[in-house]
């Protein structure tokens, strides 16, 4: 939604917030709120018996700017998106929000130290080291007191299966904390075929509006495609190191028999 375009739209609901009532229903202050107006951000109000008044074109303004704050804009790029006749920046946000990590359904488990050290077969001051560890690489959560909260149950679980077979919690970290590095080196490479093949084209050509639509629907693909790739080369390579293992076990004990 760009500035031009706000100034220039008649609204069909009458602009009636003050500046302070503006504030309240966005989370803004006044302050910021002024702040925005003499960096061009936001149109200005419609005056009225010397009273600037403000509407709902007012209130989206803001909420997109906030939007984009939180996704790492910095206000100057804001302004710049905004100023765009083609809807860049809306556009640009709905393509992010596709990929973003998504929340965890239900409410996230929370265990307390003492839980977790339980759980895990821990020793006090083993569990201490594996904890401080696990809230470095973002596992866990402080959640205040001794209380944490669990990023991803999956893991949990994942460490729950390792440490009932008889893998030390350490040891089940150390291989946690190598796939995860794989995976980033992995996903660094998806995204860059992604902005070789698709976004760099089609920002050469000007980002043309017609086009936005095939740029959302291939974000989309990209993950459910790059995941169902990953997911099925990995349970091969699983599956002949595993048969390879196995083999060579085998093979071992029967030289020993003989």
């Amino acid at each position: 939604m760009a500035v031009r375009q706000l100034r220039e739209t008649s609204t069909e609901e009458a602009n009636h917030l003050t500046i302070e009532e503006l504030a309240d229903q966005t989370g803004l202050t006044v302050r910021n709120i002024r702040a925005h107006q003499a960096r061009g951000l936001l149109a200005p109000p419609e005056v009225r018996m010397r009273v600037g008044y403000y509407g709902p074109q007012h209130v989206a303004a803001l909420q997109l700017i906030r939007e984009l704050q939180d996704q790492g804009f910095n206000l100057n790029g804001i302004k710049r998106l905004l100023e765009d006749s083609q809807g860049t920046a809306e556009r640009l946000l709905r393509v992010r929000q596709a990929v973003a990590p998504r929340a965890p359904e239900g409410p996230a488990e929370t265990l307390s130290a003492v839980e977790l050290g339980r759980r895990f077969k821990l020793q006090e001051a083993e569990g201490r080291e594996l904890l401080a560890r696990a809230i470095k690489q973002g596992y866990l959560i402080p959640v205040g007191g001794d209380h944490y909260e669990v990023a991803n149950s999956a893991l949990l679980e994942v460490a729950d299966e390792a440490v009932s077979s008889g893998i030390p919690l350490r040891a089940a970290m150390d291989v946690i904390e190598e796939l995860q590095r794989q995976c980033e080196s992995v996903s660094r490479s998806f995204v860059k075929l992604f902005l070789r093949e698709v976004w760099k084209p089609f920002a050469k050509a000007d980002m043309p509006a017609e086009r936005w639509p095939e740029i959302e629907d291939a974000v989309e693909r990209l993950k459910p495609a790059a995941s169902k790739a990953l997911l099925s080369l990995f349970q091969d390579t699983l599956g002949s190191e595993v048969d390879g293992a196995l083999a060579e076990v085998t093979r071992r004990l029967s030289e020993q028999k003989r």
